[in-house]
């Protein structure tokens, strides 16, 4: 069967040599998280890709840096992935168990589509 992209992270398939990505929104899923994920200038030829959720791990666990990370998904989704339109981006933490773990869940909209994602991922500041 025929797919979009490797699906991430990489895995073997026996049929086609790696799993591939079968339906457009677990592509775009795949993509904004990538693109969340990825740091400025990690990316070849593209220098300012990225929102660079890593280069927050240093900061302090608060308002503060949540929206400076709120901003740079924003931004970096406005240029790169214009197709998302954003809903809302919240912060979950665990302050007793893991003072430095941080759950960011992005809920969007995928316009061309008219459908409705969420997703999630976990970050150490």
């Amino acid at each position: 069967m025929a797919g979009f992209s490797p699906s991430l992270p990489l895995r073997r398939d026996g049929e086609y040599g790696y799993a591939l990505t079968q339906d457009l929104i677990s592509l775009i899923r795949q993509n904004f998280k990538n693109l969340v994920l990825t740091n400025p200038g990690e990316r070849m030829m593209m220098p300012e890709f990225g929102a660079g959720i890593k280069t927050f791990l240093f900061e302090t666990n608060d308002t503060t840096t949540y929206g400076s990370i709120r901003s740079a998904i924003t931004t970096q989704v406005q240029r790169y992935m214009p197709f998302i339109g954003i809903n809302n981006i919240l912060f979950d933490t665990d302050e007793f168990n893991f003072p430095n773990m941080v759950g960011i869940t992005i809920l969007y909209d995928i316009l061309s589509l008219n459908l409705s994602d969420v997703l999630e991922i976990t970050i150490d500041l």
